[in-house]
């Protein structure tokens, strides 16, 4: 498509200029699409004809009069070659209404071309399939239906009602989904499930609702002396209930009712009572996983086997757990690292360092463990080599996607602009996505440069993937709060990836991911007057703050940035109370933590860390120095006076 020679002028004259009016044209084209006035949006479609963003227009024209539109207008847009995710989205939306009325062969034209999977529509594409291959569409529901925990859609019941009424699915299946869904917390979903299941097998949704709400009170009058299959299964979910809340006190309720279950039933409630005492740092959790026996576990209660075996040394128990794990598992490099630590202590060291080394070449927490355990200079590892060329900047930045990417960013669109920028890259290699990133660097997208410098796996630029924006502003609150610059920087990354605009869920904001009354707490401290929220947001005060509360963090913490950074995340006194009883390896410590998000966290800054100290050049030290060991609760003073929320 050619720009008028007028339009083409004007650009070259004033890209700024013409940017601005763009920008403004399709701002009034995405309101009036919001607004449902086809009338206005028809015009701005006239002045956006030429600009990068006309599919996106071309797009709303189409939706705003989704089941109205002739077919062939649809067509000729998801036949269009334009590189962008909105013809992935409307073929998907009209791909629902389809499925809606069933018109299954405009349906099976186009489902096979959909990229990526929605349940709704992998549902009607098997409905659309029925009435030829009944028996394997029924089949595949079950298989669907069996490998996802959520319920799924409501256009997949006829599929399941069928599956169920053929046997297909069977009375089993349901059974081990139903226990699935309690684990998970699930009633709503356990409650439709155990319609489905004879009357004999039902579980009493009345009983389901008192042991959920009072596991106690409804374990204390619950008949269980010769229970049926049902009354008990309930009774386990009571104590597993309990069991989340309390390990000890499930187990004195389980101490006088063990009797009244199967010997299949009681290794199943001890499988869930070692799961929530290790997460609790409860002595027995080994003892109890061991009266569990053979009882197969699933893929956490053996990741918290493994992870109390480490808190006690026992490394035969550890190598035996992760031995236990699926081979999925057993591939993820944390407990590739421990099983090759555990190898280690039992001196079988030419395994162990057979595992080190592979591990060694991965860019990650265990792969620097690693590293360091077999001796690998991990300084001269780190790859900033590669560097784009204008002539490869310029083919990039020629591409329509890209420019709709750095158009929408622009505009502060930055949930379309992140999908944009997603799919123009997922299919470039390894240079292209050093290029894209070094563009995105250019136009101060950080996060975005950050996260597509991550994906290269051959060819690599740490200055990319590690970037280290505003450094000189900074450098002063580093200094003030004689802090180790590597450390802010790798939390910061870890953070908000030097995303300005960055707010949590909570409410957090900035670079730092800082509470308001955090902030004004800081503020308070620091002796900033008149302080309103507005102004931790502006960046000197912003860094003047988090680096303030990363100090007094620290200093609380026996100046661990480990700790610290545990802290931050989940705040001082949760990690005061993760301290083990006895002195503990720091890498032990960060394996133990009981939140999935803040022991991720805590790793990635550490690891992060590492790189930025190399990086800027720092003095060598070690990530196990770093991680240093952690002094056992009974000798630390309390940092409680610090809030949990920041």
């Amino acid at each position: 498509m050619r720009f008028p020679a007028l339009l083409v002028l004007i650009t070259m004259l004033n890209p700024a200029l013409a940017a601005t009016n763009q920008d403004a044209d399709f701002i009034a084209a995405r309101d009036a699409f919001r607004a449902g006035d086809s009338a206005k949006l028809d015009r701005m479609a006239k002045k956006l004809k030429h600009s990068p963003l006309e599919p996106y227009v071309a797009y709303y024209q189409l939706r705003i009069q989704l089941e109205t539109v002739p077919a062939h207008a649809i067509q000729e847009f998801l036949a269009r070659p334009d590189d962008t995710p909105l013809i992935n989205r409307l073929r998907a939306e009209w791909l629902r209404l389809l499925g809606k009325r069933q018109q299954w062969d405009e349906f099976s034209a186009q489902f096979p071309r959909l990229v990526g999977e929605e349940t709704d529509l992998t549902c009607y594409a098997l409905r659309s399939r029925q009435s030829l291959q009944a028996e394997q569409v029924l089949h595949e529901a079950r298989k669907l239906w069996t490998s996802n925990n959520a319920d799924l859609p409501e256009n997949c019941a006829p599929l399941l009602d069928a599956a169920i009424a053929s046997g297909i699915i069977s009375e089993t299946d349901i059974w081990l989904r139903l226990r699935h869904a309690l684990e998970e917390g699930n009633l709503t979903l356990a409650k439709q499930l155990s319609g489905k299941l004879p009357a004999n097998r039902a579980l009493s949704s009345s009983d389901l609702d008192s042991a959920a709400t009072d596991p106690i009170a409804y374990l204390g009058a619950a008949p269980l002396d010769n229970a049926p299959e049902a009354q008990r299964f309930v009774a386990l979910f009571a104590l597993q209930r309990l069991a989340k809340q309390s390990p000890q006190l499930a187990y004195l309720q389980w101490e006088s009712k063990a009797a009244y279950f199967t010997k299949e039933e009681q290794g199943y409630f001890y499988g869930w009572l070692a799961y929530e005492a290790a997460r609790k740092r409860d002595a027995r959790a080994l003892e109890w996983y061991q009266a569990a026996g053979s009882t197969p576990l699933n893929p956490q209660q053996l990741a918290w086997r493994t992870r109390t075996s480490l808190l006690a040394q026992n490394w035969r128990e550890v190598q035996l757990s992760i031995d236990a794990m699926t081979p999925q598992q057993q591939r993820e490099g944390v407990w590739r690292y421990w099983k090759a630590r555990a190898l280690k202590a039992q001196g079988n060291l030419a395994t162990a360092n057979e595992l080190f080394s592979q591990l060694s070449s991965e860019h990650n927490f265990y792969g620097q463990l690693a590293s360091e355990e077999i001796g690998t200079d991990t300084r001269a590892a780190i790859p900033t080599g590669y560097q784009p060329g204008k002539t490869e900047i310029n083919e990039m930045l020629a591409r329509p996607a890209i420019q709709r990417t750095l158009a929408l960013y622009r505009m502060n669109l930055r949930t379309d602009a992140f999908r944009e920028w997603a799919w123009a890259s997922r299919k470039l290699d390894d240079k292209q996505l050093l290029v894209a990133a070094e563009i995105a660097r250019r136009n101060g997208m950080y996060d975005y440069a950050i996260n597509t410098a991550d994906r290269t796996t051959q060819v690599h630029d740490f200055n990319l993937r590690y970037l280290a924006p505003y450094r000189e502003t900074l450098q002063d609150h580093i200094r003030h709060n004689e802090l180790d610059e590597a450390w802010v920087y790798g939390l910061i990354r870890q953070e908000s990836r030097f995303a300005y605009q960055a707010k949590s869920p909570v409410g957090a904001t900035g670079l730092m991911q800082i509470m308001p009354a955090t902030a004004k707490w800081i503020a308070q401290k620091i002796g900033i007057k008149s302080f309103r929220q507005s102004l931790a947001n502006q960046l000197d005060t912003h860094f003047r703050l988090g680096t303030y509360y990363m100090k007094t963090v620290l200093s609380s913490f026996d100046n661990n940035p480990l700790l610290a950074s545990a802290a931050y995340n989940a705040g001082p006194s949760r990690a005061s109370k993760w301290r083990g009883d006895t002195l503990l390896e720091g890498a032990v410590y960060a394996e133990n933590i009981p939140f999935d998000e803040t022991r991720n966290y805590v790793k990635k800054v550490m690891s992060n860390t590492m790189y930025y100290s190399q990086l800027f050049g720092h003095p060598p030290s070690t990530l196990k120095q770093r991680l240093g060991v952690i002094a056992a609760k009974t000798t630390v003073v309390n940092a409680q006076t610090l809030s949990d929320e920041r």
